[in-house]
């Protein structure tokens, strides 16, 4: 029996290429949100008051998305985190999920609440501060954008600052609304679809989240077209156990056992298995077992 443990050329996980961009974006959304904040209460916006409590989330999912870049690459000195602390970003962006939610049903509610409500809105207001918070959030898109790619703790910041962008539109064509038609209601209108376009991107992140906790195989990789080449490989009568997840964006993971056709074959099976998940899975970090033929150690495994 022959088993083996390999991977590629030790490299920075993906969110942490992407450390500085976050640091700028999270500079450029934190330096905004009192601007936008104070202008929505002066104005009596609802839709600048949702948009400033968007910010708001923004300003604390960057900060978590940032901080945990920093945590995933501490050395771990407590001999437990076998792993590492890579998956800390996963949990930034489960919380980045949590807080678009939390706005959205805020906004909702507020919504709700004010229909029917004669409320003065300051138009010129929100044409100006929606201006200015669009300016932020397409400069931090542009900072963002690559790394979305490759890291869901960048992805999460990014979807956060998109749903911004659509908000700082929406105040802008809410602002337009009232001065042509004079009705404040369009504020109430464009706050609540703010509101259901954070809530829908909350969601379609919160199922990437769950799918790397719930360590489904990673997105573009299928387990059954793995069996199929370990199993193509010469030297390998049998492929079992074979496990696919993601540890952290870029960071993909897999453990198998191979049964090979006759003994002595185990190295060569090794060393060819490491190959063919390398080169056409993208797979550098695998644990593999090889077994000798019509061995039984792995029969009762029910898992």
């Amino acid at each position: 029996m022959g088993a083996g443990h390999g991977h590629g050329p030790v490299t920075e996980h993906a969110g942490g290429r992407y450390r500085a961009r976050l640091a700028a974006a999270f500079a450029l959304t934190a330096s905004f949100f009192t601007v936008e904040l104070v202008a929505g209460l002066l104005s009596g916006s609802l839709a600048l008051v949702s948009d400033a409590g968007h910010m708001a989330a923004d300003v604390v999912a960057l900060g978590a998305a940032l901080f945990a870049t920093r945590i995933a690459t501490r050395p771990d000195r407590s001999g437990r985190r076998t792993y590492g602390s890579y998956r800390a970003e996963v949990f930034a962006s489960g919380l980045t999920v949590l807080i678009m939610l939390g706005v959205g049903t805020y906004v909702l509610v507020a919504g709700i609440r004010r229909v029917g409500q004669d409320a003065e809105v300051a138009s010129g207001t929100m044409l100006v501060v929606g201006g200015i918070g669009l300016a932020i959030n397409v400069a931090s898109l542009l900072l963002l954008r690559g790394g979305s790619k490759e890291s869901l703790n960048v992805r999460g910041a990014y979807f956060e600052v998109i749903a911004d962008a659509a908000g700082s539109v929406g105040v802008m064509v809410a602002g337009v609304l009232i001065i042509v038609t004079g009705q404040p209601v369009w504020d109430v209108v464009v706050a609540v679809a703010i509101a259901v376009f954070v809530v829908v991107r909350a969601v379609t992140l919160g199922r990437q989240v769950l799918a790397v906790l719930g360590q489904h195989a990673p997105e573009g990789i299928d387990p059954e077209a793995v069996a199929t080449s370990l199993g193509a490989i010469p030297g390998v009568a049998q492929v079992h156990d074979l496990h696919v997840w993601a540890l952290t964006s870029g960071m993909n993971v897999a453990t198998a056992h191979l049964v090979a056709t006759s003994r002595g074959d185990e190295p060569d099976v090794l060393d060819a298995a490491r190959d063919v998940l390398e080169e056409q899975f993208g797979i550098t970090h695998a644990t593999l077992q090889v077994e000798a033929p019509n061995r039984d150690g792995c029969a009762e495994l029910t898992w």
